[in-house]
């Protein structure tokens, strides 16, 4: 790997407005953390596409990060979205997949009717022992999420599931699978989201139950756990299980049906500032590692970050890490405050993750051809980046999202 087996000097971070010595304090942790425990593992596993060890899991556990935005009464550490994207940018420097982790918790398959069994699970997300996996993109649905054919039928106390999902990260892995499927057709005048809801399959970790079977999707990156696609037949799953509360406010509408897809909307918000979160931590890890190697190579008896094209693009790369982590931040505590703010969420979506896939590869080019080999980890940050691209909806999903909020489309259209 690097020269060094721990993680290069931090670039010193900007002053900001939201910076506070409470959350410098939870930033260091992180990071602390992600050099001790998460970079170590990263190096020797993403070369052989493994899975991240449970031993790893449960240490992250311990320190909260499964349980950032629960509140305190829960065992969680009762924190905002800014604290979840700043300890994720931290922990996506050393692994993309351990910032990834932390979000199939942080009390995710937890919205039972059943107050006892909501108050329990609460507790076990907040300390990593209620994983889940989201069970959203089908193969003719992914940024489409109206058109989710996998069809639940009641039959007496049960839902009977019968489809196929696909892009379903960790789903073997999980304590639970959170599906959004169908329960019924669209009425006639009623929008093609209606009749989704959502059900909250409880399994063993490491297995599937009977009526579900799954492949790995094989990956260039992004590795740490499998993704998978998933084929329902004929799975029975409790109607108890059927949830209306995913953590947004309830949408009215035909209750638990109409709820699910809004809810489901709701929550990509969030996911899309984490994902822009995870996209800076990416590339500010390419940065440093840049910050080593031109003091590290010399070329023609001197250093090559003496040479100033070389020490140009570095300056540009910084500036652009800086500028993403900003707008991340000023979205994230939008979030917090509960704001509307779907349109910044997907413009910091999109730019944070174009410009990790550029910062990356331009780490690449400054490493010349050691960047192109896996004894380096900058491989590993433009892999890992050039996902943050297309997953929580592609740029041209956001750039549509955008637009349609700047300019409304003509009723020709």
């Amino acid at each position: 790997m690097s020269s060094s087996t721990v993680l290069a000097p931090p670039v010193p971070v900007l002053a900001s407005p939201y910076r506070t010595d409470a959350r410098v304090e939870i930033q260091e942790e992180a990071r602390r953390f992600t050099e001790q425990e998460v970079v170590p593992v990263a190096d020797e596993l993403d070369r052989h596409k493994a899975e991240m060890p449970r031993s790893l899991l449960e240490k992250m556990g311990g320190r909260g990060f499964f349980g950032i935005l629960i509140p305190r009464e829960y065992g969680g550490l009762g924190l905002g979205v800014f604290e979840y994207c700043m300890i994720s940018e931290e922990l996506a420097r050393g692994w993309m997949s351990v910032a990834s982790i932390i979000a199939r918790a942080q009390g995710m398959g937890t919205g039972f009717d059943d107050a006892d069994k909501r108050r329990r699970l609460l507790g076990l997300s907040a300390r990593g022992e209620w994983i889940g996996a989201a069970a959203l993109s089908e193969p003719g649905a992914g940024s489409d999420l109206a058109a989710v054919s996998t069809r639940a039928v009641r039959d007496l106390d049960s839902y009977v599931v019968t489809g196929r999902k696909r892009w379903c990260g960790n789903a073997k892995a999980a304590d639970f699978i959170q599906l959004l499927c169908r329960v019924r057709d669209p009425e006639p005048g009623e929008r093609r989201s209606a009749g989704l809801a959502t059900l909250i399959i409880e399994k063993d970790p490491d297995s599937f139950p009977d009526g579900l079977t799954g492949a790995p999707i094989d990956k260039i990156g992004y590795h740490g756990f499998l993704t998978w696609d998933l084929v329902f037949d004929q799975l029975r799953v409790p109607a108890a299980n059927l949830v209306t509360d995913l953590g947004w406010p309830r949408a009215g509408g035909r209750g638990k049906e109409e709820n699910a897809f809004r809810a489901t909307e709701q929550s990509l918000n969030v996911a899309r500032v984490h994902t822009a979160a995870r996209a800076v931590g990416l590339a500010r890890a390419a940065v440093e590692e840049c910050l080593l190697y031109l003091q590290e190579r010399v070329q023609f008896d001197r250093p090559i970050g003496d040479f100033q094209a070389l020490r140009f693009m570095l300056a540009e790369m910084a500036a652009r890490v800086e500028q993403a982590r900003a707008f991340y931040q000023q979205v994230a505590h939008l979030v917090d405050l509960g704001q509307p703010c779907e349109r910044e969420a997907a413009m910091v979506k999109l730019l944070a993750t174009e410009m990790a896939v550029e910062v990356t590869g331009q780490a690449m080019q400054l490493h010349g051809g050691n960047g192109y080999t896996t004894e380096r980890r900058v491989e590993r940050f433009w892999r890992d980046a050039r996902l943050t691209t297309v997953f929580e909806g592609t740029s041209q999903v956001q750039q549509k999202i955008i637009s349609d909020r700047l300019l409304p489309r003509s009723p020709l259209c």
